[in-house]
């Protein structure tokens, strides 16, 4: 990945990149050639695969535990992964019973750095009367979290495709025992597990 491409996706410029990481570099977390581009060293993927797990870790709790949201629980989640305890971690994995998937439906990588596979497909690809389960959304973002806690859309529940409305692409659908009518960008976020 260039300098400028990553510039651009966080909002600063090359120049700030280029000196972030030359210290990510120095602290050999990364692979960075000037002008050729910057990939992570293994070093660096085995850091950024550990605070994944402590993050959804974290989020879990939160969710299963303490009954957050699971539109709140990013930015509590992102201040608790920095804690640097393995011990803590290793423990709240079995206090939470080695959960393989974080409230968002997020793969949790183990403690070997595994990370566990989902088949999952966006609802709105999906053929009229499929039925599955939902598995994760592919939006992590408050106030889409938020919108789905509204129409009591979380993650684990069955749901039908019932039909497609070709005049807005909006969806019919059948969550559990109740009938719904829900965006297409409502419907491309919702990850599903076909039965």
């Amino acid at each position: 990945m260039s300098t400028n491409t990553i510039a651009n996706e966080i909002g600063t410029s090359a120049a700030s990149v280029s000196d972030m990481l030359k210290k990510l570099q120095e602290k050999e977390l990364i692979k960075y050639k000037k002008y050729k581009g910057v990939e992570l060293s293994k070093l660096g993927k085995n850091k950024a695969i550990n605070i994944l797990r402590k993050h959804r870790l974290w989020e879990t709790f939160l969710v299963n535990k303490l009954g957050f949201n699971w539109g709140e629980v990013h930015d509590v989640a992102e201040q608790l992964e920095h804690i640097q305890s393995q011990e803590l971690v290793n423990r709240l994995d079995i206090f939470l019973e080695h959960p393989k998937f974080d409230p968002h439906g997020e793969p949790i990588p183990t403690e070997e750095g595994k990370i566990p596979k989902t088949n999952t497909t966006p609802l709105n690809e999906l053929q009229v009367n499929t039925k599955g389960m939902i598995m994760g959304v592919s939006l992590d973002d408050k106030d889409f979290l938020d919108y789905l806690t509204k129409l009591s859309i979380t993650i684990g529940m069955k749901i039908t495709l019932l039909e497609k409305i070709s005049f807005d692409k909006s969806l019919s659908i059948k969550i559990e025992n109740t009938k719904q009518h829900i965006s297409n960008d409502v419907a491309k976020h919702l990850l599903i597990k076909t039965n």
